[in-house]
């Protein structure tokens, strides 16, 4: 029993310091509680505030916490310390709180029901979301309401049966037929990118992947480029953040073999490299922490996917006008460049593969495909190349 300064028992818990506050101390299920007040009253409250916190965590008695207090707390506990970089933890959890986080926070998590997650998913459509985006933000709020089921708030998870407009429409993969890449590679041929386009499209490389690539992880004696870690690159609050981290998955970690002019161009590329960093000296803007990279920009800086998107745009219209400059002095309808983003380079790269009937197996181990199937579903693009070229032959017989 605690006393207080005149020797007056004040009860288990409780005492008074030499200054005359009052304090409480306790553990309550590991969990230490210490508390201080000049009022004995108002002390002997919080502490049971505090004491009642304990207990409800303990047994799991949340049946009035918002969706917003039960997201923060799960991914702060239990999500966030898995993913493996802080660009990886901000980007996850902007995508649950942009949207269904957003539409529902105040909602008590124990009242929302199938119906409420199915509004929020055709609010999400409504408001431009793209099918992928909402199915991954939903498979966010799957996860985290799982938990809620496991600590006892619900019982029944309402991320059931949901239905995303378009979801089952599978998206066709932007691929570089033999022209366009021809096209494309005639365009680029005199500018700072050209064996930078040229190893995407000789390698398969994720565009983090790319960015991420040090001088030490090709091997020009055993000719192969050894895929060891991914660049992530996010915007948080304005300002761009740039991270190392681990491949994509387990199966990211390979060996991608010199196709064609892969030795030519990293050379190239290296000498051209070599210039501009003597070039700059002391203002070349490589930092120590992500190695010797070997993308980089003229200053220094790291080829992420902001630079390509941006340098893949201007490409693009540069074909695009020069085209309609062609069809309006030959008197025909342009023939329109579709547009290109990083990943048209993989998609591109693994269909030459199967052009050039590589076992799938071989192309799965070299694009770092977690599952076969993902590796397969390239094959349908060939069948549309092939229906396209039937297609132009128009009634064959007739001359």
């Amino acid at each position: 029993m605690g006393k207080d300064l005149n020797g007056k028992e004040l009860g288990k818990c409780f005492s008074q310091r030499k200054d005359g506050r009052y304090e409480a101390r306790a553990v309550i299920n590991g969990v230490k509680i210490d508390l201080y007040d000049v009022s004995l009253t108002k002390l002997r409250k919080n502490f049971e505030v505090e004491k009642a916190k304990v207990l409800r965590d303990e047994k799991n008695f949340r049946q009035n916490i918002t969706l917003g207090e039960w997201y923060s707390e799960w991914f702060e506990k239990s999500k966030a310390p898995q993913l493996k970089s802080d660009v990886s933890r901000k980007t996850y959890d902007r995508k649950a709180r942009n949207t269904y986080v957003r539409i529902l926070k105040e909602k008590r998590v124990s009242d929302i029901s199938q119906l409420n997650i199915q509004t929020a998913t055709n609010d999400l459509a409504e408001e431009g979301y793209t099918d992928r985006s909402i199915k991954e933000a939903l498979g966010i709020m799957r996860e985290c309401l799982d938990i809620a089921i496991v600590n006892k708030i619900i019982n029944f998870n309402p991320c059931i049966s949901i239905n995303v407009k378009d979801a089952n429409v599978q998206r066709e993969r932007r691929v570089m037929d033999q022209i366009e890449q021809k096209i494309f590679l005639e365009e680029v041929k005199d500018s700072y990118y050209y064996e930078a386009y040229m190893i995407l499209l000789l390698t398969g490389m994720r565009i983090g992947e790319f960015s991420g690539l040090q001088w030490g992880d090709i091997d020009f004696q055993r000719k192969v480029i050894n895929i060891r870690r991914s660049m992530q690159t996010a915007y948080q609050d304005g300002k761009k953040i740039e991270e190392l981290t681990t491949p994509k998955t387990a199966n990211s970690y390979r060996e991608i073999p010199f196709f064609g002019e892969t030795e030519a161009c990293l050379k190239n590329w290296k000498k051209k490299q070599d210039e501009y960093k003597h070039k700059l000296g002391n203002r070349w803007r490589a930092k120590p922490e992500f190695g010797d990279l070997v993308f980089t920009s003229t200053l220094g800086s790291p080829v992420t996917r902001y630079v390509i998107v941006h340098d893949l745009n201007k490409v693009v219209k540069n074909i695009n006008m020069k085209e309609y400059s062609r069809a309006m002095r030959e008197n025909r309808a342009p023939v329109e460049f579709k547009h290109l983003h990083p990943h048209a380079f993989r998609h591109t790269f693994a269909t030459r593969c199967f052009e050039k009937n590589m076992d799938p197996v071989f192309i799965q181990s070299i694009m770092g495909h977690a599952n076969y199937s993902t590796t397969l579903s390239y094959t349908h693009i060939l069948d549309k190349i092939k229906q396209r070229e039937v297609e132009k032959a128009g009634n064959f017989l007739e001359g």
